[in-house]
């Protein structure tokens, strides 16, 4: 079984020296949900885990540059595997390249400091907070706005509900915009400290696109955020999104090359 304490460990000191945690939400969930599902190997200072088909990989920062990832890598199982970079670190993709990795997706983080003003919010659909209620029409509008998205698209009740538990959570944070008793969209937006908000994840039901519900739920969920006091909010969107590019970056957000997550595949 995963050893959590030392994961988190390493994990804690790796995210103070890089500015990013080296493990995705994804990857945690699975280690506490579902630690059965989780193949892991290494030793005090570095760790590998591999949650399906995709790996994930830690040095501790002191121990770098002594070969230990490439030991890690070395026991990697054949076949297809994925693997996140949490930052564009030249380190990594040398060692994707070496190990027979190719860069094929690249996830763009922008920010915003909520002292900007904000504009207010325009005419649109009732926009109101989440309640239990309304768990299986978020499902379906989520699985429908996301059905091309790997790691969004496939969330059901059981994933839903292990969100939800997550110390974070707070429903008045997941905003939807709603006709009568059909749900159009929804914005989750997430707190990650008394500083940082996030703007978590903004669907659209497909067959509601076109009337400017991206920006709208993504302007309420600014709204609520910066009504907790945060004094920035980030958000996570795929390189070549250019429609929801735009939008953000008429809202006030912008990208730095740095602020790069990669994702790297071995066929």
């Amino acid at each position: 079984m995963p050893d959590l304490d030392l994961i988190a460990d390493i994990s804690t000191a790796a995210e103070a020296e890089d500015g990013a945690a080296p493990f995705d939400e994804a990857t945690w969930r699975a280690l506490r949900h579902h630690p059965d599902t989780v193949r892991s190997w290494g030793d005090a200072d570095a760790v590998a885990l591999l949650v399906g088909d995709q790996l994930g990989l830690v040095v501790r920062p002191d121990a770098r540059r002594q070969g230990r990832a490439g030991r890690l890598l070395a026991d990697l199982p054949p076949g297809e595997l994925t693997a996140w970079s949490h930052g564009d670190h030249p380190g990594a993709a040398a060692l994707a390249r070496s190990h027979g990795f190719e860069r094929v997706r690249s996830l763009w983080v922008m920010r915003r400091r909520t002292g900007a003003p904000l504009p207010e919010l325009p005419d649109g659909p009732t926009i109101r907070t989440y309640t239990p209620d309304d768990a299986d029409e978020l499902i379906r509008v989520n699985a429908a706005a996301f059905a091309h998205h790997p790691e969004q698209g496939a969330m059901d009740a059981a994933e839903l509900a292990e969100r939800m538990a997550e110390p974070w959570f707070d429903p008045a944070g997941l905003l939807l915009a709603v006709e009568g008793d059909r749900l159009l969209g929804f914005h989750w937006t997430k707190q990650h400290s008394p500083d940082l908000g996030e703007v978590y994840v903004v669907g659209i039901d497909p067959t509601a696109q076109g009337r400017g519900l991206g920006k709208l739920l993504t302007l309420a969920g600014l709204h609520h955020l910066a009504g907790l006091g945060v004094a920035e909010v980030l958000l996570y969107v795929e390189s070549d999104n250019a429609p929801a590019i735009a939008v953000y970056s008429g809202l006030g957000f912008t990208h730095a090359d740095a602020d790069t997550h990669v994702m790297y595949r071995r066929s």
